[in-house]
């Protein structure tokens, strides 16, 4: 039953992400405005994985954005290994993070395929809400040894996880306060990040 829910959850979270665009633009975005091309909104926007260890059982995931433009969803879907180890990404906070004001936050672990699915929508009704043009923390994951043995290493890279959740930014329509703000053509609020793993300090 588990397996069935996760599978149902993130195709909302697909169907859901796609509608944020649709509420801003009233067009889907294009298939091509990410793959021709991943950020064409000022600089590239970068997605952050910073690893670190809580105790040999224990580790953490910290991800964290820059972005140079209005946010209002992100898709981090991320795969996990730690040699002959299996793991699990047993839970996710998004307190104190640039995300914590939004209207949807998803996460989602699959301990089959050693992979978790993080991100958010910005605006579910009531008061618009976005992520501002800045850095920092979105999320911290903390992962786990399911067979209680040391960790001695772990290593993340992105991925994409069913229904096809990839690495992906979806800008605001607007750079700023309505009703004079430049406005982000359709085209090109779909991103793709740059993704740079590293080690806490």
């Amino acid at each position: 039953m588990t397996r069935y829910a996760n599978v149902f959850f993130a195709v909302v979270a697909t169907v859901v992400l796609a509608m944020a665009v649709l509420a801003q633009t009233g067009q889907p975005p294009k298939p091509d405005s990410a793959a021709s091309k991943p950020d064409r909104v000022g600089k590239p926007d970068t997605v952050y994985a910073e690893i670190g260890s809580i105790n040999p059982n224990n580790w953490t995931i910290t991800v964290s954005v820059a972005n140079d433009e209005p946010v209002v969803g992100i898709s981090v879907p991320l795969r996990m290994t730690a040699g002959l180890n299996r793991i699990v990404a047993d839970s996710a906070i998004f307190t104190g993070g640039r995300m914590a004001n939004f209207g949807q936050r998803f996460f989602r672990a699959d301990t089959a395929i050693q992979c978790v699915l993080v991100g958010g929508i910005a605006n579910m009704g009531g008061p618009r809400v976005q992520m501002t043009p800045g850095s920092g923390r979105i999320v911290t994951i903390f992962v786990s040894s399911l067979e209680k043995k040391p960790l001695e290493k772990l290593s993340v890279d992105t991925t994409t996880v069913n229904p096809s959740n990839s690495l992906q930014i979806v800008a605001d329509s607007m750079m700023g306060a309505a009703p004079d703000s430049p406005r982000i053509e359709q085209k090109d609020r779909l991103i793709v990040p740059v993704f740079v793993v590293r080690k806490a300090k």
